[in-house]
């Protein structure tokens, strides 16, 4: 919990005030061309503060020397009228109207002298027309956040939201923007290059098992860094810490708070969730965040935000009125002729992202978070919303993703589309790329899932995944740039769940399991839920790793949930977005627990990152063999039947140093024992097993032991993995 001597709150001299805003006064000065320190004198009083028109450019509220600048833009509005608020207040202590001549066009912009930034809060009233059909639903009554607020109050306290009346829902503060990233450089890892562990940075860490002094926060998870270096992932993708309210339609299921514990109903797309830090950061907010990507890419791990930008926390019509409703209802969310809201999300309302004002504010967004946060990349929630035109129909060449695709401050970032919405729109595959965004490959999750718990027909699709999907991503078109392989997320079966339960368990959220999804793909290996059968545990094990095995020998860049490489479970709960509990933490005592499950992943993941035949296409090998082959038990014969049950997938190249570097991966999900030939090789080289996860607990194979006639027999349900080595 935190407290007043935990609040990072100092009351700095007007020498370091003057340090403290230099960013924002040197950003002030570079676009409007002038000195600001200079020309900052008052023109006119109002209310009894001294006030000059603003930087018009400038979006947001920016501190100057003596003051600070306040624009804010409607297309619509009549009148604007800035609030000042002491922290905590519900009312404000100061109004100040803008004059009508501060207006220049449909941007209201003021600076107001003698503010301390630390010791207000401020909020905004807009007056303008009423009338729903059009989608025009003005309330001067109504305080309006800022939507390009650095910070939002009321959120400091993860689950607390401060009591307050109804038309004061959030409001912002000005953030000093003078963090030091001296010699820092981000990591710049190619996409194909990258392993993704993708986490929840409050149940990372929250379960008092994680060891770390401060739980579930930004801190807690940078005390983890030694863990992620040496699990070997390079990119982490932290799910959503934009600010959002944990606390917005809370509720009661058996005795037990209900959260909004994801976090992927967005209250302000510029501020980080102050609930996630250690220490309340007065007018310092992202302070802690920032330390924990500089450490991050210090130890040569990207950070890849999830972001949200298909909707808002507003809802629909029975939603909270606090931020964009206020501003251009009609501009910034797609409504229907009737002025009802379109809702691809499933979130209640549907943003408006290829109007030209929502495009400028989602690239300026982006735009802070890579400059002033260091962000390595974006993965987009429902991407597929995002080209979507005004009137809802799916473009074919949308403004906003191209945009995207060229910025310049974008350049050097992950681009990665969730490609499909709500709404029924699915482009896994077909997403517009301009060979610059990539895509879960829910496509890859589907087969490969099908296919390692044995079904018919699989085979043929789940080789083409492996492979990179290249009926999906031509290779000559998208490069091995293009597909993002999982089998697990945060929405879904966990890995160790997957094999672990037919059906999902969701009764704890209280829709009496009709919420998440019917078609999991996953198998129980014989029993539902928790058993002490050792045969069964034993199967379990077997087809996890099974399953981690084949993602990071597939082309593509491969993801995983953290948690899944030791075994956490969410007991069979596939929709965990509202268990701020033991459901959605990580257990860290399986660490220990299933340390076989965890040192398998660590060996896979380097395995991944010392043959970068799996990655790319190398210089071809001194054998002639191609770059990627497809077999079956036997050798170059890749026509895969209805009931097909092996696949083998060869990687061949060079090492760097130019000696060959060729592996074989054969996958048997059949229930039996199938024996194996691997591709024929001269007489100066040999196969050798690697790997085998039918030999259980020592699946890491550490002699080595020659091939006789290049045939191996594979166990049931078995992955295997072998190598070719020279003859001395």
């Amino acid at each position: 919990m935190k407290n007043k001597d935990q609040t990072i709150s100092p009351q700095p001299s007007p020498e370091e005030m003057l340090f403290a805003q230099t960013d924002d006064t040197l950003l002030l000065e570079s676009i409007t061309g002038e000195e600001v320190s200079a020309n900052l004198k008052p023109m006119d009083d109002i209310n009894g503060y001294k006030v000059r028109p603003g930087f018009y450019e400038v979006n947001g509220a920016s501190a100057l020397p003596g003051g600070v600048n306040f624009t804010i833009a409607s297309h619509n509005a009549t009148s604007c009228e800035l609030l000042l608020f002491h922290r905590k207040s519900s009312q404000p202590f100061a109004s100040i109207p803008f004059p009508e001549h501060y207006r220049i066009g449909n941007v209201f912009s003021m600076i107001v002298f003698g503010l301390k930034i630390d010791e207000f809060e401020y909020a905004y009233r807009l007056d303008g027309p009423y009338d729903p059909e059009k989608g025009l639903i003005f309330d001067k009554n109504k305080y309006i956040l800022d939507p390009y607020a650095k910070a939002v109050t009321g959120q400091s306290e993860w689950g607390v939201h401060l009591p307050c009346e109804r038309n004061c829902q959030y409001k912002s503060r000005v953030v000093r923007n003078n963090f030091d990233w001296g010699s820092c450089k981000q990591p710049l890892i190619p996409m194909k290059d990258n392993i993704i562990y993708e986490l929840h940075v409050r149940g990372f860490t929250r379960d008092a098992s994680s060891g770390v002094s401060h739980p579930g926060t930004f801190s807690g998870l940078m005390e983890k860094i030694p863990y992620l270096k040496d699990l070997g992932i390079n990119a982490v993708e932290l799910m959503p810490i934009f600010e959002f309210d944990e606390t917005a339609g809370s509720r009661e299921v058996d005795g037990r708070k209900l959260l909004d514990y994801w976090g992927y109903n967005p209250v302000c797309f510029f501020a980080p969730n102050t609930s996630y830090t250690a220490q309340i950061e007065y007018n310092q907010e992202g302070l802690e965040l920032k330390k924990l990507i500089r450490a991050l890419n210090e130890n040569g791990i990207e950070v890849i935000l999830d972001v949200v930008f298909n909707h808002t926390a507003e809802g629909n019509e029975q939603g909270p009125f606090f931020s964009f409703k206020g501003l251009d209802n009609n501009i910034y969310y797609m409504l229907t002729p009737d002025g009802y809201y379109y809702n691809f999300s499933g979130c209640g309302n549907t943003l408006n992202c290829n109007h030209p004002i929502v495009r400028q504010l989602i690239l300026d967004c982006l735009r802070y978070w890579v400059i002033n946060y260091r962000v390595d990349g974006f993965r987009f929630d429902l991407a597929s919303i995002l080209g979507r035109s005004e009137d809802a129909a799916p473009m074919s060449k949308p403004p906003l993703l191209e945009s995207l695709a060229y910025d310049p401050i974008l350049g050097s970032v992950d681009l990665i589309a969730e490609a499909w919405d709500a709404g029924g729109l699915y482009q896994v595959g077909s997403f517009p790329s301009w060979n610059r965004w990539a895509e879960w490959n829910g496509k890859y999750r589907d087969d490969i899932r099908s296919f390692l718990k044995g079904d018919d027909g699989c085979a043929a699709a789940a080789a083409q995944r492996i492979m990179g999907s290249p009926d999906l991503y031509p290779p000559e078109k998208r490069g091995p740039n293009a597909s993002v392989n999982f089998l697990t997320c945060h929405d879904g079966f966990t890995l160790y769940d997957l094999y672990s339960y037919n059906h999902k368990h969701n009764e704890a959220n209280g829709w009496n399991n009709t919420d998440g999804a019917d078609d999991n793909r996953s198998w129980n290996c014989g029993q539902e839920g928790p058993t002490d059968k050792e045969e069964i545990l034993t199967l379990r094990s077997r087809m996890i790793k099974n399953a981690c095995a084949v993602l990071m020998c597939s082309r593509g860049t491969p993801m995983f949930l953290a948690g899944d490489e030791f075994g956490n479970t969410q007991f069979g709960n596939n929709n965990s977005y509202c268990q701020d509990n033991e459901i959605s933490w990580l257990d860290w005592t399986l660490l220990e627990e299933n340390k076989e499950i965890h040192d398998f992943f660590r060996y896979m993941i380097a395995f991944r990152r010392q043959h970068g035949v799996i990655r790319d296409n190398t210089a071809p090998c001194s054998l002639g063999f191609p770059p990627m082959s497809l077999h079956s038990q036997k050798p170059w014969d890749d026509n895969f039947s209805w009931d097909s049950k092996m696949i083998g997938v060869m990687f061949a190249g060079v090492y760097p140093s130019g000696r060959d570097d060729i592996l074989y991966l054969g996958i048997n999900t059949f229930w039996n024992p199938l024996s194996v030939e691997l591709p024929e090789l001269p007489s100066d080289k040999y196969w050798i097993p690697a790997m085998d996860t039918a030999r259980g607990t020592s699946a890491v194979i550490t002699r080595e032991e020659v091939l006789d006639k290049n045939i191996y027999v594979m166990g049931p349900r078995s992955v295997l993995l072998c190598l070719v080595r020279d003859r001395a």
